[in-house]
């Protein structure tokens, strides 16, 4: 009997010590499902430039943090910092098409003056400015961020135009260099004749990488070939055409938050670059809080609470 007593007592105790974790199957496996997110969650703040412009397209200033709503995959996110000070400087990277195809009808030293003129009357004294150069497979940093901008030109002065054209990755690689920049308005110009012959990746691919870095990338291309045989010569499959170059580089722009540029005259180059510091200068720069457990493309949309505005940042990340 004592040692039955015994029994039931230490039974006793067991299921008092166990009581608050035993519930039902159906209880236990809500709570699983509950904790389990919490061990893989993502938090991740982020930062976007937002221009705005009315149906004329002139910018707008006048707008407060209270004025904009942002969307995450059609969620409503709260936002957290807000940013509008034209006076700010700027970062930009510039990133050279240094390939033997620049060669072609003196598009690489009318780029070349064109950068020049930027460095030494377009940017502001405060501006950084640094230069990422590509061709055969390869991008090199030729020089560094700096508001100095004796280093940019020494290094533009010394490059040369030679072999293929590795754009789709270039385009990958170049936006995680832009983004360690000093200045919180940060910008990459990519400046090309729009031929691809020697990527490992495809357009496609280059764009998933870029667009995850907060950089919009604002594109030049400048002179893009129309002669067949000149495609011909410089292109990688038989399937890349004018039309083909010239959407690919307008993706690149429109997805990051950017523009693109299509131009063929030093004068046409001269005012992109020149509206590209002007645009910059309007921005404004959003940030909130996104909280997931996956690494799922996500959907940004801005849209502002009065008047018929434009908007234009990037598409998502």
């Amino acid at each position: 009997m004592r040692n039955y007593r015994s029994w039931l007592l230490l039974l006793f105790l067991i299921l008092v010590l166990l009581a608050p974790l035993i519930g039902t199957g159906q209880e236990r496996t809500d709570q699983i499902r509950l904790d389990r997110p919490a061990y893989n969650l993502t938090v991740n703040a982020v930062t976007i430039a937002v221009t705005v412009q009315d149906k004329r397209g002139r910018y707008v200033n006048d707008l407060e943090k209270k004025d904009f709503i942002v969307y995450e995959n059609d969620e409503k996110k709260a936002i957290t910092y807000f940013e509008h000070d034209q006076a700010a400087p700027l970062s930009l990277t510039v990133l050279l098409d240094v390939s033997g195809s620049m060669v072609l009808e003196n598009k690489f030293e009318e780029v070349r003056q064109a950068l020049h003129i930027m460095a030494e009357k377009i940017l502001a004294p405060d501006d950084e400015v640094a230069l990422l150069v590509f061709a055969d497979g390869q991008v090199e940093i030729a020089a560094s961020h700096s508001a100095d901008k004796a280093a940019f030109l020494s290094a533009l002065d010394k490059e040369k135009a030679y072999g293929k054209t590795a754009l789709n990755d270039a385009v990958a690689v170049s936006p995680q260099y832009a983004v360690r920049a000093k200045k919180e308005k940060r910008a990459l110009l990519l400046v090309t004749d729009g031929l691809e012959n020697d990527s490992q990746s495809s357009a496609g691919q280059a764009l998933e990488i870029a667009r995850r870095v907060d950089v919009p990338i604002y594109v030049i291309g400048y002179k893009i070939p129309k002669a067949e045989e000149i495609l011909a010569r410089h292109r990688k499959s038989a399937s890349q055409n004018t039309a083909g170059l010239v959407a690919t580089l307008d993706l690149f722009a429109r997805a990051t938050g950017g523009r693109a540029f299509f131009l063929n005259t030093m004068e046409g180059l001269l005012a992109s670059i020149y509206e590209i510091r002007k645009e910059q200068s309007h921005q404004y720069i959003i940030g909130y809080t996104s909280y997931h457990d996956d690494n799922r493309y996500r959907r940004i949309k801005v849209t502002t609470v009065k008047g018929h505005y434009r908007l234009r940042t990037r598409q998502g990340y």
